[in-house]
């Protein structure tokens, strides 16, 4: 049984992941090709990926794709890699995506009001 106050068992914050990676690529003399126009092509080719899976799919196949293990891997695997990629971008570029992610969803919140539940007819929230 894993001790959850112990920091092995539980997954790295983002910047020690930010760091495994740039350290994996700076092991591997990788730097000279993550540049931010490389990463963001390889991000894209990850996402493609990813929807990949999903492509043929009917919407109630989609829901149910962590059913089948094999699917689960490979939608998991991919969605690292998106990850991995995204990260490695932002840190190239020094934009901290969390941050940055709490912006938008604060100006998505502005632009995005709730509706008025008296104008919309719809009944009000408990």
């Amino acid at each position: 049984m894993t001790d959850p106050h112990d920091d092995a068992s539980r997954p790295a914050g983002l910047p020690a992941l930010q760091r495994r990676l740039a350290d994996f690529a700076a092991a591997r003399n990788w730097q000279p090709y993550h540049t931010p126009k490389n990463l963001v092509a390889a991000l894209g080719v990850e996402a493609a990926e990813l929807q990949e899976i999903f492509q043929w799919l009917t919407p109630e196949e989609s829901a149910r794709v962590m059913d089948d293990p094999d699917s689960a891997h490979r939608v998991t695997d991919e969605v690292a890699d998106v990850l991995a990629y995204l990260l490695q971008f932002c840190e190239v570029l020094g934009v901290d995506p969390l941050a940055k992610l709490a912006e938008k969803i604060d100006r998505n919140e502005h632009r995005f009001p709730l509706p008025d539940p008296e104008r919309s007819g719809a009944p009000p929230h408990a």
